[in-house]
């Protein structure tokens, strides 16, 4: 979808077309950009943007909050007219999903006539405009979707995928961020042709296993399947503190909570996570992530272990900006080797089911860690 939270505001709001709108947290707060529309974008708003940023490019804009319920009403709309054209539709988030169309020709007709007719269907049935990426795997079709937007459609023919490719930055291809891509600048690769120039296994002994990946995405080679399961890939909390924060135990204390939080998830979800993300933004938006991969866990003093110990191999010294942990490799609740964990941990899995039934009943901090309890002067 195009710019969609900002173009859902737009369609119901006629008094904001053609204005620059842009969806996310407060202006005089500390959050990002959610959502720019295109009038926006022309003062180089982008989603992700902090918001004071933002407000400092284009004070003139209309800022909105995030409306995520509505939101979800329409894209259960969208979903639903995919689900017209093929039952392999893969949503990656609330405004984008791969669609498998192999095998609908006799019901629709050649793919990219029904690709215009989706785009017809969804612009006649919500008022909202999607581009889309027509292509022979999922990679270069995502490519595709992002290059005429709004409202455009890209055609990549099998077999011509490394020559559409070649000329585009490499920061398109997946996994290409902005560290990456000065590693790879360094090597004197700036577009995606000029990676394919590198053999795979120059790439492989530089970058790992990730290399060899690289190379295959730089060539248009992508052998995933569009997996219509809409499972969760991960679960996360994170945090923007009002002020930069200093203080090495409010760090702690919110990150435990995070822990408190993503664990009670994993448990109405009835999964358990063998990978825990630390992520730290600093005052300066340096964002880094590490992780720890384990025995498979719903137990959130075990996620904060693992969390706490990445935090102190930073040994933070700068003001931080945000902190967040996910939890990722999820499987069903029952794995893991609880005994294995600590003397309590077989404990804690049954307490914490009993505790997250009183926490839907009477409400968040029902019952909390001692470690979370506000803190008395004059007390531990």
């Amino acid at each position: 979808m195009d710019a969609f939270y900002a173009s859902v505001e737009q369609r119901d709001r006629p008094d904001l077309r053609g204005r620059p709108v842009i969806v996310g947290a407060s202006p005089g707060g500390r959050g990002v950009v959610s959502a720019a529309s295109y009038e926006a974008r022309t003062f180089g708003v982008r989603s992700a943007m902090p918001i004071s940023r933002a407000v400092r490019l284009c004070p003139q804009g209309v800022y909105l909050p995030v409306d995520m319920d509505k939101y979800q009403r329409v894209s259960t709309e969208i979903m639903a007219i995919l689900r017209e054209f093929s039952p392999l539709v893969e949503p990656l988030s609330v405004d984008e999903a791969f669609l498998d169309l192999a095998g609908t020709e006799a019901l629709f007709g050649p793919p990219a006539e029904t690709v215009r007719a989706i785009k017809t269907r969804i612009r006649a049935e919500t008022g909202l405009t999607a581009s889309a990426g027509l292509a022979a795997n999922k990679f270069v079709a995502k490519v595709a979707s992002d290059l005429r937007k709004p409202d455009g459609l890209v055609i990549v023919p099998p077999g011509t995928e490394a020559g559409f490719l070649a000329p585009l930055p490499v920061e398109r291809v997946w996994g290409v961020g902005r560290v990456l891509a000065e590693a790879l600048a360094g090597m004197g690769i700036a577009t995606i042709g000029q990676l394919q120039g590198i053999p795979a296994s120059t790439l492989e002994r530089r970058f790992g296993e990730h290399g060899r990946h690289l190379h295959e995405l730089a060539f248009g080679r992508d052998d995933r399947a569009v997996e219509p399961s809409t499972a969760a890939k991960s679960i996360g909390a994170e945090t923007t503190f009002g002020v930069d924060c200093r203080d090495p135990e409010q760090i702690r204390r919110t990150l435990r909570r995070h822990a408190e939080r993503v664990a009670r998830q994993l448990r109405e979800e009835r999964l358990a996570a063998a990978r825990v993300t630390l992520k730290l933004r600093y005052a300066d938006f340096r964002t880094l992530t590490r992780s720890h991969t384990g025995d498979p866990t719903r137990d959130g003093l075990e996620l904060y272990r693992r969390a706490l110990t990445l935090l102190d191999r930073e040994a933070v010294r700068e003001p931080v900006r945000l902190i967040g942990l996910s939890a990722s490799g999820l499987g069903p609740g029952e794995q893991g080797q609880l005994p294995l964990l600590d003397p309590g941990a077989v404990r804690r899995d049954r307490l914490g089911p009993v505790v997250d039934r009183l926490t839907e009943r009477f409400g968040e901090g029902t019952l909390r860690p001692a470690s979370l309890l506000p803190r008395r002067s004059g007390r531990e």
